[in-house]
């Protein structure tokens, strides 16, 4: 199966063509292209075209859509959700959508508890405790951790992340560190997984799961009583 997989959550992202076999491990990147930050909207679907054409595929071959619905950046998700969207509507195909979180935490390739995380920016971390094993991961909780949490939050746990910063802040506190490279293959295998499992939304059910608040939200004043 030829899944299209998109991340447009941080200030870098990434839109893929992957092709899936029978297994839940069998997926392998057709090609990659990495999207610049800030300017998603301008890019991502003359991305996907081009994609598309020069791999010699037509848009009807897709035969689902895999996207990273958060944590990140809320412009960037909106955008990227909104496209994928469209499209999975215009071609009556399922979607798929992954936590960058899981992500982390499954191409750790260690089993147990792990909690994975990403820096937030603002002093925060996205972090999502998992427990995983060769089935998968299950999601035990996802926070908005501050850095100065980190060190209390991991004791106990095996710290994955892409991040080389807090994977030396996890071994300076005595925590097992399993250091990711983050990449859209384990994306599309993970959504490959999910897919396989059942677990796809219609367009009308896709959602970003931010973690965070919105800036609108958290300086909004509430409403005075008259």
């Amino acid at each position: 199966m030829l899944l299209l997989v998109t991340d447009t959550s941080g200030k870098h992202g990434c839109v893929a063509l992957a092709r899936a076999g029978v297994k839940p491990h069998e997926v392998a990147i057709i090609e990659a292209v990495p999207l610049v930050g800030g300017t998603f909207s301008a890019q991502l679907v003359p991305q996907i075209a081009a994609l598309l054409a020069k791999n010699k595929l037509s848009k009807t071959e897709i035969g689902a859509f895999v996207v990273v619905s958060g944590p990140g950046s809320f412009t960037g998700l909106r955008v990227g959700l909104a496209a994928i969207k469209a499209l999975a509507e215009i071609l009556h195909k399922p979607i798929v959508a992954v936590s960058l979180l899981e992500v982390v935490a499954l191409d750790a390739g260690t089993s147990g508890r792990v909690l994975a995380v990403l820096d937030a920016g603002r002093g925060e971390l996205y972090a999502g405790e998992y427990e995983v094993a060769d089935k998968g991961a299950r999601l035990v909780q996802e926070r908005l951790l501050g850095k100065n949490e980190f060190a209390a939050a991991a004791r106990g746990l095996i710290v994955a992340t892409p991040d080389e910063t807090l994977a030396g802040i996890a071994r300076d506190c005595g925590v097992s560190v399993g250091h990711v490279l983050l990449n859209p293959e384990g994306i599309a295998r993970l959504g490959w997984r999910k897919l396989r499992a059942g677990e796809s939304v219609t367009p009308e059910q896709l959602e970003a799961n931010y973690i965070r608040r919105s800036d609108a939200e958290i300086f909004s004043k509430p409403a005075s009583s008259s």
